[in-house]
């Protein structure tokens, strides 16, 4: 028995391959409770099986924010601390351990490392700092999607901590669908219209739906609020009003947008490593080597969502390689090529530029 009772809840549907590697993860915590949302391959037997505790109730109109708060519902009231995680995520083992050394009384929340995704070659991709650990109370879900905890207890919340030794990994199935975030993104705006974080993501999401014009009138509008203040996610809006500019054709209006990016966040890799790419795409090595220099000159990983795995990865040092090459630099360009390779040596790609470069500069 640990000094805090600890409980890890959870919403899922149709997601028996992971339930018993989920199970495992979650040992750790003194109970486990989960809301099933209309499963029907079989997850609710087998987490009873495994002994999680597990209500069914179909949420419609579906939003997010109203299955995690039922969900929590589930976790007994006696509990100390809350440990929202979903299925297709695990923890490192001893995570209990870490949570009950930096865990205080009165604390509110824990803020611990967590790894979005992963590059085919099994290295990390996107990772960056998580905060859905929290005390059992005062604390609710809000927004339809990209849905955040929020303080509605009396008084203020307890502080955050930070449990530098907890990992958690996210290990989605690739083929389950993304549709329902867009129309649930729109709905978030039209509920809370002056949340710039809604804005942002709405924004970001018609980027990735190919939506270019949407993408860039909702990120301007993104731009011009008032509570639009956080440095690193405004310099994310530029960016994407970029892409979709060049996505557009017009090149010069992406090149505008990437270096106000650059000038609204110095202190990210993305925006110089966005520009640098552009670049090479036009064939100004001069530039590629200029904008990659000052990403590479950037060696501390943000711990924010807004952290890309491009710009930490591979891609400067392989944007390097082919600019040295291209302005008659073999030597520096195998160099490049080999530190990309590193940083990703399950590329053949990359394994295959290394050897042309090598044998280029007489290695």
């Amino acid at each position: 028995m640990g000094k805090y009772k600890v409980w890890v809840y959870a919403i899922c549907k149709d997601e028996g391959t992971f339930v018993d590697r989920w199970m495992d993860s979650m040992s750790e915590a003194d109970g486990v409770c989960v809301l099933d949302t209309g499963s029907a391959d079989g997850t609710v037997e087998q987490l009873r099986a495994r002994g999680a505790r597990v209500a069914v109730e179909e949420i419609s109109p579906w939003r997010f924010d109203t299955a995690r708060n039922r969900s929590l519902e589930l976790v007994p009231e006696d509990a100390d601390i809350c440990v929202c995680t979903d299925l297709d995520e695990v923890f490192h083992p001893g995570w209990r351990r870490e949570l009950e050394r930096v865990w205080a009384p009165g604390a509110g929340q824990a803020r611990y490392r967590y790894t979005w995704s992963f590059n085919p070659d099994g290295s990390e991709g996107v990772v960056f700092w998580y905060e859905k650990i929290h005390a059992r109370r005062g604390y609710q879900w809000v927004h339809p999607v990209h849905e955040v905890l929020k303080w509605i207890g009396a008084g203020g919340p307890g502080p955050m901590v930070t449990a530098g030794g907890i990992q958690l990994n996210h290990h989605p199935d690739p083929l389950k669908s993304r549709a329902q975030y867009l129309p649930l993104l729109e709905l978030s705006v039209r509920e809370e219209p002056g949340d710039d974080r809604n804005m942002h993501y709405l924004g970001r999401e018609y980027m990735y739906r190919g939506r270019w014009d949407d993408c860039i009138r909702t990120l301007k509008a993104h731009l011009n609020m008032p509570t639009a203040v956080w440095r690193d996610e405004r310099a994310a809006s530029m960016r994407y009003i970029a892409r979709a500019c060049w996505e557009k054709g017009d090149i010069p209006q992406a090149r505008d947008w990437y270096l106000r990016a650059i000038t609204e966040a110095p202190h990210l890799r993305e925006p110089y490593t966005d520009l640098a790419l552009l670049l090479y795409h036009q064939g100004e090595w001069e530039g590629v080597l200029y904008f990659t220099a000052c990403a590479l000159a950037i060696t501390d990983r943000p711990r924010s969502y807004i952290c890309e795995a491009a710009a930490w990865g591979s891609l400067p040092h392989d944007l390097r390689a082919m600019a040295f090459y291209h302005t008659g630099d073999c030597l520096q360009a195998a160099g490049e090529a080999r530190r990309a390779l590193e940083l990703e040596p399950g590329n053949q790609r990359l394994r295959e530029n290394l050897a042309l470069l090598e044998k280029a500069a007489g290695g």
